[in-house]
């Protein structure tokens, strides 16, 4: 997806995640990672609006938080500031941290190698994010198990009516899977108007397997990677798993 995308529409995608109930269910998962490699040093390879990185700056971690969108970034030092220990860089997750091989933990989740324009992107930014890391470190990929959604249907997602800049909006979300072509569309209505005016976008998502993960990770210089179907570690089942989380080991 384009950067600028994000910088026109970003409160639309902001407004739909409850981030107090997506963190609370993700943090212990991310404990017990930091706590097995005695992580000090974070990156997020695509960090978006910044809340997993607020989070772990709230542990005591160092983090940097990157993102393709310039306009991601400067809302992140905006809204979290910056200093030595909270860092924010406009970079593509295909695009290694200089200088590399520093960082304990590399994440890019929240399904955002999804959007890659291609799989040589997704290879590539996995080569970045292992070369980022140090040895013994450790890449975590999060992506949505678009093989357990049904073939054909859209999956209507959320719905949501909320204000934003003094207008009534009404967001819907829903999610379409038709064999390996899968695509977010997203729909806004604004309600406080004489005739109803609409906005909506369309967005293809790459249907990423583990074994192009797991191939992709260990060309990389991967050791050793874990597949899981969510944040509790549950074992990855392709047509029940509701995610694909990779857990790759320098």
């Amino acid at each position: 997806m384009p950067a600028d995308i994000f910088d026109e529409h970003s409160w639309r995608y902001e407004a739909m995640v409850d981030w107090p109930k997506r963190l609370a269910n993700e943090a212990p998962f991310y404990r017990k990672l930091f706590a097995d490699v005695q992580a000090n040093r974070v990156l997020d390879a695509a960090c978006g609006t910044g809340h997993h990185a607020e989070m772990f700056h709230s542990w005591g971690l160092s983090v940097e938080g990157a993102d393709i969108s310039e306009g991601m970034v400067e809302r992140c030092r905006a809204r979290l500031g910056a200093s030595d220990r909270l860092r924010w860089v406009v970079r593509p997750f295909d695009r290694p941290a200089e200088p590399g091989g520093t960082f304990d933990v590399v994440l890019c989740v929240g399904n955002s190698l999804s959007l890659a324009s291609d799989m040589d992107t997704v290879r590539r930014a996995i080569q970045a994010m292992l070369d980022s890391a140090r040895p013994g470190g450790l890449c975590v990929i999060h992506v949505l198990n678009t093989w357990s959604l049904p073939d054909g249907p859209m999956v209507w997602q959320k719905t949501l009516r909320t204000r934003y800049d003094g207008r009534d909006h009404l967001l819907l979300k829903g999610i379409h899977r038709s064999g390996t072509n899968t695509r977010i569309e997203v729909l806004d209505l604004t309600l406080d108007q004489p005739s109803l005016e609409r906005w909506s976008e369309s967005t293809p998502l790459l249907s990423i397997a583990p074994e192009g993960l797991v191939s992709f990770a260990k060309a990389a210089g991967a050791s050793q990677v874990e597949t899981f179907g969510d944040y509790r570690r549950t074992p990855y089942d392709r047509t029940t798993s509701p995610d694909l989380i990779a857990i790759c080991h320098k």
